[in-house]
């Protein structure tokens, strides 16, 4: 291994211009003429429009759903059984479904001046009753956002084996758990920079967005457009999150502006329109039960799974991801025989539900491990044991689990065993007996799941849905002076991949790092991609970039043996070099030779020279396991309600690490994610629908005070079907904190007989539960 290559703890290459404030993203786009826009937006969830009217001096430069006809709206639909679609008009015609929803779009030399335009123009709503619950839209009678639909479900799904097996377990456990509705909060929000480009005759669109290619496919169907019509171009992202992996109606809204206006023109999201009217994510409602014998020994779980999808289904994703994973990836990294799940997607006036980070599995991890917890205090013995008895252990790998995902390679039971040794259960219960002299509680919890990443194409094709993942591409040229360019289709929005990409071609090549350059973000330039969703992007762009290395070296080699007079079967590329057994001949020399040369090279050299486009898929596209499993210790002041995390340990398998450092940094963001799902994040609505949280003083994040730094331990179980043996993990850090701080609040508050089932666990939720079972204490 060389200090640059697969395993190196490489400093990141993006640094040096983020660092210095040189990164370009699109609120730093300035194009001659440009303006910018501004959204008349509905200040209801719910109402008929019966007019918007705009003043006669506004006329040419404020625009309504009639002047955008032809363009069609955004459907996102799903092949899965039953799934419902819904049209989402890119400004509203006859109903809005969320506050926030575009009616008009005003255009001036300024933001302010298009603010101001459209303070002036006027709507008339009729206001119709809102669904803000999701579990009584599922009620016959509920008001209806869709009404040919006849319901408010997108779409029910339902997976059983044998259950009725597991009804006469020793030991039941039911629980009712939420997790509510989040905002996603990237440092950068959305923001879009739309012209057309005369000369090329297309639509250009800088937009920060983690799939260009499948932006570009989605704009091209509501446009009516050609794709080679369209550019897209993603500079770069502050933050992703899934929140910029889908198509904006205001992408479609501004790529239809700049094809008639004749001028550039900008729309910058506002963080109020981010948290009153962008995605939301993670609004569940479980009602499961756990069935074990009693030792513990896990038989079966039955569950109940609503997620709240929001008004409309997003391009590509659609409304049903969310609800319908939560059967196939509940039963988590456990071996049990019996299982029954059934999952409502379902429509309510906010705005719609996103794949963010971690996806569904927050959710089921939060759900799976505090039943888990509970059987294990209905079994008397501690939380642990129970997992290590129902572990999938490592000697059964591959293993096949009861909804069929094919988990890969690992040791669930030995990352458990690391993460207690390290957070020591025995001086914790120690501590909790002699208890703490500021009258706080003590309590530790841990919670373990798996993450399958980089789906492939029979996962994603049995969804149905605009978007299934092939051969991932990528293109590498060798540059006339020796350098090295890589075109990949992914985009690097924190990923790093502008450092370990470089890394992978350069563990082949040996071409120095600081010459490889990474082109991305640009569908003008770079190969059709799905993009950068799903942990996907080490595994399939780095195992892309490894195949085109590879050939592109068996090219070199072809020439190198030419120049070195040697046989090509003898020649191998080391270093950078061309090495046979009678000399070496670098590979700078060798592209010299074939731009520079090329009357050094005899008449039958391989036409392809120095440039390779090829595809990539694993030995198998069934995905990735990544796994981990969290332990952490809190303290929480029964008299303010506040929790303290005290100590935080993660033992984490991603495979083999490119660069190991750069999965640190993944973590310790995910981390943060996940504290703020379990203690602090929540985006209410009242029952007229109305967001409640629309400045940063009400949607709380947390801060560095409230995030440790972990201790962290890599288990590099290599995965058998990707290159390297890499596994996805940009996910992982997210999923797993709020059940080990809700197990955590659960084992420090067992003794006044509370237990939390409620994310975010905040002070007013513990103030309030300690109270309601001091009560009934009381009375009985």
């Amino acid at each position: 291994m060389t200090d640059q290559g697969v395993g190196s703890r490489l400093l990141r290459k993006e640094d040096d211009r983020f660092l210095r404030g040189r990164g370009q993203y699109v609120g730093d786009i300035r194009l001659a003429g440009m303006k910018d826009v501004a959204f008349v937006r509905s200040p209801l969830a719910h109402a008929r429009v019966r007019g918007v009217h705009v003043p006669e001096h506004l006329a040419g430069s404020v625009f309504t759903a009639a002047s955008l006809a032809g363009v069609k709206p955004i459907r996102a639909v799903s092949g899965l059984p039953g799934f419902k679609p819904s049209d989402q008009p890119v400004l509203a015609v006859d109903k809005v479904r969320q506050v926030g929803e575009l009616l008009a779009m005003c255009v001036a030399d300024t933001r302010a001046l298009a603010e101001d335009m459209a303070a002036e123009v006027d709507l008339d709503l009729e206001e119709l009753p809102a669904v803000h619950d999701m579990l009584e839209a599922r009620k016959p009678g509920s008001a209806l956002l869709h009404e040919q639909w006849g319901d408010n479900v997108f779409l029910e799904t339902h997976v059983e084996v044998n259950i009725e097996a597991a009804l006469d377990a020793p030991i039941k456990v039911t629980r009712e758990i939420t997790t509510s509705r989040q905002s996603m909060a990237p440092m950068e929000g959305r923001g879009t920079v739309a012209y057309w480009d005369s000369r090329m005759e297309q639509l250009v669109l800088y937009t920060g967005s983690q799939m260009p290619h499948i932006v570009r496919q989605g704009l091209a169907e509501c446009l009516g457009l050609e794709q080679e019509k369209i550019r897209i171009v993603s500079p770069d992202v502050g933050g992703g999150f899934g929140y910029k992996g889908i198509l904006l109606p205001e992408d479609v809204c501004l790529g239809w502006l700049a094809m008639r206006c004749g001028h550039p023109v900008r729309w910058i999201e506002d963080r109020r329109e981010h948290l009153t009217a962008g995605a939301n994510c993670r609004e569940h409602h479980y009602l499961i039960t756990g069935y074990a014998d009693r030792d513990g020994r896990l038989l079966g779980i039955d569950c109940e799974a609503t997620v709240d999808s929001g008004a409309y289904s997003s391009y590509p994703f659609s409304a049903c991801l969310e609800a319908a994973q939560v059967a196939s990836i509940l039963p988590g990294p456990y071996d049990f025989p019996y299982y029954r799940c059934r999952t409502w997607s379902v429509a309510t006036n906010k705005c719609p539900i996103l794949p963010y980070r971690g996806v569904a599995r927050t959710g089921v991890c939060f759900a799976l491990e505090l039943v888990l917890d509970a059987i294990a205090r209905e079994a008397g013995i501690e939380p642990h044991e129970v997992r290590l008895r129902n572990l999938v252990r490592p000697e059964q790998m591959p293993f096949d689990n009861i909804t069929r995902k094919h988990f890969d390679s690992g040791d669930y039971p030995e990352a458990l065993r690391r993460a207690m040794a390290a957070i020591d259960l025995p001086a914790i219960r120690a501590r909790q007996a002699a208890g703490e002299s500021d009258g706080r509680l003590i309590g530790i919890g841990h919670s373990i799941y798996c993450e399958q990443g980089a789906h492939g194409t029979s996962v994603y094709a049995g969804w149905g849905i605009p978007m299934v993942p092939g051969h991932e591409q990528a293109t590498a040229r060798m540059t006339p002076d020796g350098g090295l360019e890589l075109r990949v289709g992914v985009h690097s929005h924190g990923q790093s991949m502008e450092t370990t990409l470089p890394q992978v071609a350069h563990e082949i090549l040996g071409i120095d790092t600081a010459r490889i350059r990474l082109v991305h973000g640009d569908t003008e330039y770079t190969p059709f991609s799905t993009g950068s969703w799903g942990s996907r992007c080490a595994v399939m762009a780095g195992g892309a970039v490894a195949t085109a290395s590879r050939e592109l070296a068996s090219l070199a080699a072809r020439i190198g043996a030419h120049l070195l007079q040697a046989d090509p079967a003898d020649v191998v590329i080391r270093d950078g070099h061309a090495v046979s057994p009678t000399g070496s001949i670098s590979l700078a020399q060798i592209a010299h030779a074939w731009y520079r040369r090329p009357q050094d090279l005899p008449a039958d050299i391989d036409p392809r020279g120095l440039e390779v486009t090829i595809g990539y898929k694993p030995v198998r596209d069934s995905g990735t396991f990544s796994y981990a499993a969290h332990a952490v210790v809190v303290a929480v002041d029964p008299e303010m309600g506040d929790v303290e995390i005290l100590d935080y340990v993660i033992v984490e398998d991603g495979g083999k690490l490119i660069n190991p450092m750069v999965v640190d940094g993944q973590i310790y963001g995910g981390l943060a994610q996940g504290i703020g799902t379990a203690l602090y994040e929540e985006m209410p609505f009242d029952a007229a629908g109305q967001p409640l949280a629309s400045t940063f003083a009400d949607y709380l994040l947390p801060g560095p005070t409230e995030v440790p730094e972990p201790r962290l331990d890599h288990m590099e179980w290599l995965a058998p079907y990707t290159e390297f043996g890499v596994k996805g993990i940009g996910e992982g850090g997210a999923i797993a904190p709020p059940a080990a701080i809700g197990n955590a609040v659960n084992d420090a508050l067992r003794g006044l007989g509370v237990e939390m089932l409620r994310a975010p666990i905040t002070p007013r939720r513990i103030l309030e539960a300690i109270a309601t079972a001091g009560h009934a204490g009381s009375a009985s």
